[in-house]
């Protein structure tokens, strides 16, 4: 039996002998090999396969009706003859497993459950008790997973693992949330906790970098080898991919854009630094500064929609006075837009990605920010890589961490460093 080693190269797949000791290794690496080219082409037939992936007839037609057996890959229609008999077409079977996403974000936690094709079907979600340990957060999390299993499939058979995006630093290989700075948590062993938990497999990778998996895979950086997930939330990170592959960092933290200094003078970072693109840009920040320009004079109808109440005012109601054309409301969001457009410029002059894709609430207000903001990253970038890249906001929705944490579930199913025998083994059972 061949064994090929799987790369992206642009949107198709690419082999290249290279030999392997184990007879059953070649097996589960060629199957994830076949069952990963079925998902990306939709409907396929065996003879393509076996074009695609180098693989000899006879294996693909044996690899294929064990997929047939666990009942991943289904046969359905006809395909167009090329002279000789119509062709049975392949495709995965999507809803008859379910995976399940998590995101565990600084002040409330959110499941869904979604079929093989990333389509949601059910979700769950609960905010922390005020100030919770560590057990309360797990329990937390637990209860929510517990929950949308329930709905998705009481028995859970179909249930194929479980993804977690964990906001702050995080071990993927471990499965450990190293530190959740808004909770003040350290070391929290998530992937074995629920392991034990729930008896399924479990993935762990910070929310951010999730999310950016999910770009790739369902979203806007789909088949794109070079992209920038830029997110703004309660924080500022970004998610990289580089020749389709998450870039982490040697200790797990590559991505932190939001600690990166803008302006010297700014203001007093969570980090403890001052200027930070996160200070200026982050949670509070867009209110803060519209709180000052009032305090300093300026006349705004922020006033009367807190009935004067200025510490009430929050990125929706800033929106909604930049739409009634007032002044402080939009010379905040345009500011806003200048400094995210200083921090996306220092990417696209260090990484050079084709794509960058915008995230978070704060792109709500997309009228009054992007203006200013590309014309900083005009500026401020260097002229040749700033023509290469694209600026797009994200499709996913407000799911969008929570499908990047189930895909991380995908990734394992689909791709041939995390396919083993041993899950087909479980969905034989």
């Amino acid at each position: 039996m061949e064994y090929h080693n799987w790369h992206k190269k642009g949107s198709e797949s690419v082999g290249e002998p290279i030999s392997v000791g184990s007879f059953q290794g070649m097996k589960s690496l060629n199957k994830s090999a076949i069952l990963n080219v079925v998902r990306q082409h939709g409907l396929i037939s065996r003879a393509e396969i076996a074009k695609l992936t180098k693989l000899t007839p006879p294996t693909v037609t044996n690899l294929v009706g064990e997929l047939i057996d666990t009942k991943l890959v289904v046969e359905t229609d006809l395909g167009e003859s090329t002279g000789g008999r119509k062709p049975i077409m392949l495709r995965i079977n999507s809803s008859a497993f379910h995976v399940v996403g998590v995101y565990a974000g600084p002040k409330k936690v959110k499941a869904v459950a979604a079929t093989l094709d990333g389509n949601v079907i059910t979700q769950v979600e609960a905010r922390y008790v005020e100030n919770p340990t560590c057990e309360q957060f797990l329990a937390t999390l637990a209860d929510v997973i517990e929950k949308v299993i329930e709905r998705a499939n009481p028995k859970m058979e179909s249930i194929l693992g479980i993804g977690v995006g964990m906001h702050g630093l995080v071990d993927s290989e471990q499965g450990v949330s190293i530190f959740a700075p808004h909770l003040n948590f350290r070391n929290i062993a998530i992937k074995a906790y629920l392991e034990h938990k729930f008896d399924l497999p479990v993935e762990v990778e910070n929310d951010i970098r999730a999310q950016a998996i999910g770009e790739s895979w369902f979203g806007q950086g789909k088949c794109v080898p070079n992209f920038i997930l830029f997110r703004v939330g309660t924080g500022v990170g970004a998610g990289i991919i580089l020749d389709h592959q998450l870039y982490r960092g040697t200790s797990f933290t590559a991505g932190e854009i939001g600690h990166t200094i803008i302006d010297i003078n700014g203001p007093k970072c969570s980090c403890g630094n001052y200027g930070c693109l996160e200070s200026m840009v982050g949670g509070t920040a867009l209110a803060v500064r519209a709180q000052q320009a009032i305090r300093f004079g300026k006349k705004s109808i922020l006033e009367d929609m807190v009935k004067g109440n200025i510490e009430l005012i929050d990125g929706k109601m800033l929106y909604l006075a930049a739409q009634q054309e007032d002044q402080v409301a939009i010379d905040v969001l345009e500011d806003t837009g200048r400094y995210l457009g200083i921090g996306i410029a220092n990417l696209i002059n260090t990484l050079n990605p084709s794509l960058i894709i915008l995230s978070g609430g704060v792109f709500g207000s997309a009228d009054f920010i992007m203006d200013s903001l590309r014309k900083t990253v005009e500026r401020r970038a260097l002229a040749k890589p700033a023509h290469a890249v694209s600026i797009v906001i994200s499709e996913l929705g407000e799911n969008a961490i929570a499908i990047g944490a189930l895909t991380l579930v995908l990734k394992k199913i689909f791709t041939s460093t995390g396919l083993t025998d041993a899950l087909f083994e479980t969905i034989n059972e």
